[in-house]
């Protein structure tokens, strides 16, 4: 008897389909860079090629701060380890403890770290399928058709326990028929989208209030670089984390430290279930000394005004960009732009041309975005000059016309 496959995800298609376009970027110099930081916003590969990564999810440049590496390096001293490989549940370091604590009153919610995003989704989002959120009711889940490959990968275990369909991006009607037709539905989606653009959260809202949609959103790519105190696009909105949301977020971009975890209501009946049933939240390897050193850096520059100006920096970058090149999510306030191309090669070609010119930045292509969205996709930082963003959309015109006379040939 055969069985269905690839009813939530076809690996084996995208690698097909994939793979020619990564070899190509390789074979172009665009993959696998080793690299040293030289000076300032300036990194030198293994070839001695000084150029600027364009496509750095460090939004507010933190992750070089001297401050967050010396407190990394004092909280391995101070505790005396690298690691206490224990299945946290049952034996910790303090140090996780106080800085849980101190995420959760920052943001005024319930926080948990794990080693990643995707080892918080891995600990979430099948208790959410299996109706352990939601008092036993098993909702059907709804993915975004844009949600990041970290939800997406959670897909089959998922819907072993429960109905999982895949919506069109941002599409609130079907969202709202689901919940006139189902009891109980989940919608999963980014929060602040990896390749640009945003979740239609204040509509998603009245569909919360209006039938208990559950919300589950990553939203790693805006912590830090978006709210009075760094809270996110999603908490923007609410303020006040509600027990039907929950919320992916990540230490490693804006914030500038390493690991992730989820936000939940302080009020959610489910915590125990969480940290005892959460696969990941119950394993021996978590965030170290090292990251809890540079995340409680992170979150002493969270409380004073220096946050709101590297915001500001942040801020003034993406509408200099936005005024240099036209793109589909120009003017949202988020820091991810993709400048559209005609094909995969031509998204590699250009990105090696922008590269011999100083700057590197990602040539995305199927699976990575959609088979006609080709394109580079380029991140604003606080620390970039205004004068490096406009040197770099001046590599990219170069190169863009250098590759039109002169097509990628396989």
């Amino acid at each position: 008897m055969s069985e269905q496959k690839n009813k939530y995800i076809n690996t084996a298609r995208s690698v097909e389909i994939g793979n020619p376009s990564w070899a190509l970027a390789q074979d172009s110099g665009l993959t696998d860079l080793s690299v040293e930081h030289t000076r300032l916003g300036r990194m030198q590969d293994q070839n001695g090629h000084e150029f600027m990564n364009m496509c750095s999810c460090s939004y507010l440049g933190l992750e070089v701060d001297e401050r967050l590496a010396r407190r990394a390096a004092d909280y391995v001293l101070s505790s005396g380890t690298v690691n206490l490989p224990t299945s946290r549940i049952r034996i910790r370091l303090k140090e996780l403890d106080e800085l849980e604590d101190a995420l959760s009153t920052h943001f005024n919610c319930r926080a948990f770290t794990a080693t990643s995003c995707s080892a918080g989704i891995v600990a979430s989002l099948p208790l959410l399928a299996a109706g352990m959120f939601t008092d036993g009711q098993r909702p059907v889940l709804i993915f975004d058709k844009h949600a990041h490959f970290a939800l997406n990968q959670v897909k089959a275990i998922c819907g072993d326990e429960t109905q999982v369909v895949t919506c069109n991006h941002n599409d609130v009607d079907f969202i709202e028929d689901m919940c006139k037709r189902h009891p109980l539905v989940a919608y999963v989606a980014d929060g602040a989208y990896s390749m640009g653009g945003s979740a239609p959260i204040e509509r998603l809202l009245v569909l919360q209030d209006k039938y208990g949609l559950f919300l589950y959103f990553d939203d790693s790519h805006s912590l830090s670089a978006y709210g009075e105190r760094g809270e996110g696009y999603i908490r923007t909105f609410m303020p006040d984390l509600n027990p039907r949301t929950l919320l992916v977020y990540s230490l490693a971009k804006a914030f500038g430290a390493n690991g992730g975890g989820i936000f939940m209501s302080e009020k959610a009946n489910y915590q125990k279930i969480f940290r005892r049933f959460g696969g990941p939240m119950s394993y021996s390897q978590y965030v170290n000394p090292a990251a809890i050193g540079a995340a409680m850096a992170s979150l002493d520059i969270h409380k004073t005004s220096e946050l709101g100006v590297l915001q500001q920096k942040l801020n003034s970058n993406i509408r200099l960009f936005d005024s240099l090149f036209e793109t589909e999510h120009a003017g949202s306030g988020l820091p991810i732009r993709v400048i559209p191309l005609d094909s995969p090669d031509m998204a590699i070609g250009v990105s090696e041309g922008v590269f011999k010119r100083g700057y590197y930045t990602s040539a995305v292509f199927f699976p990575i975005v959609a088979r006609n969205k080709s394109g580079l996709r380029v991140m604003m930082r606080a620390d970039m000059s205004q004068e490096d963003i406009r040197s770099f959309c001046s590599a990219v015109q170069a190169a863009v016309q250098e590759v039109r006379l002169n097509p990628v040939r396989r």
